[in-house]
């Protein structure tokens, strides 16, 4: 794939999910990541005693085959024609991306808190987190989605576009493989605290970067939605690692700061209370404006990142 039909493949894929997000009845990428991790986790931990060497070659696994089984598709994609190739290209692209849908799904719980019913605004949001949501009043409700929208600002958005513009989508779907990963064996419990070990922390890794510049891109994205870049700066620094993921704290703090509203606290996992730090300063009360705002981040950074990113390109084609 050239310079320019890259610019082309990421440019059409954004605007897809910015207009469609993700459809029910089309075939996801990551649906068939979760069923091949499923069958490699139960036959790894039959034939390999070692968990952490389980982890290991399930990572490798599952990721290698993601990365093959994309380049293979593209690769004969672009032997049939050009224009078959830039079709499979924007499609796995669009697959990527997550801001529609994430906006999509957090927007049920707010119109849902809108309009008082708090059964369903519950409801969605058990959809969204994983915390328990039984029992959460309107504020903390609205504190759920908040830090939804803004820890998947990085890892459903600003990540996978990143990795889409560096490598194409063969390198983007090899993230959203280990993300999926992640999100499946990379718990701290006892099932898979040493399996899940290999997959968490490669998570970590390719998401160090990111979500440092999710940050960044949401304070500099502030001013143009009527938020404070001064105060998101400054919380970033100062909560940025109040959080127990290396990565997540930095655009939960960013989005707080330009917000003026506090995160982080008690969460309830399983019936049980966890002590969670406090990210920002309660300036201004968890609401459907801070909620909107939150969103509105997240599309402002995806913005900036992709008008970015075309100027870099486009100097760079002519400097050539």
């Amino acid at each position: 794939m050239s310079i320019g039909s890259g610019i082309y493949v990421v440019l059409a894929a954004v605007l897809l999910d910015f207009l469609l997000g993700d459809p029910r009845w089309l075939p996801h990428p990551v649906v068939y990541m979760g069923k091949l991790i499923t069958v490699l986790e139960k036959g790894l931990r039959r034939i390999v005693s070692n968990e952490q060497a389980g982890g290991i070659l399930l990572l490798l696994i599952t990721v290698g085959t993601s990365y093959g089984v994309a380049q293979g598709i593209l690769t004969l994609a672009y032997a049939a024609s050009p224009y078959a190739g830039f079709t499979v290209a924007v499609l796995l692209s669009y697959t990527c991306l997550a801001a529609r849908s994430l906006h999509r799904e957090s927007q049920q719980v707010a119109d849902a808190l809108l309009r008082g019913d708090m059964v369903a605004a519950r409801r969605f949001l058990s959809h969204i987190v994983g915390r328990d949501t039984e029992n959460l009043e309107e504020p903390e409700i609205w504190r759920g989605t908040v830090e939804t929208v803004a820890e998947n600002s990085s890892d459903g958005v600003i990540a996978p576009l990143v990795y889409l513009m560096l490598g194409a989508p063969v390198l983007a779907l090899a993230y959203k493989a280990v993300n999926t990963l992640d999100s499946m064996v990379g718990y701290k419990n006892e099932r898979y605290l040493n399996f899940g070990w290999a997959s968490a922390r490669c998570d970590d890794l390719l998401n160090w970067l990111p979500a440092r510049l999710t940050g960044l891109l949401m304070v500099m994205a502030a001013p143009f939605i009527g938020l404070s870049a001064p105060a998101a700066w400054r919380i970033m620094r100062r909560d940025g690692g109040n959080h127990s993921s290396p990565n997540s704290g930095i655009p939960e703090a960013a989005a707080a700061g330009a917000l003026g509203i506090r995160l982080g606290g008690t969460n309830c996992y399983f019936g049980q209370p966890v002590e969670k730090p406090t990210i920002g300063e309660p300036v201004r009360p968890l609401s459907a404006a801070a909620y909107g705002g939150a969103v509105r981040l997240m599309y402002g950074a995806e913005g900036l990142l992709v008008a970015g990113w075309l100027v870099m390109t486009i100097s760079f084609r002519g400097a050539l």
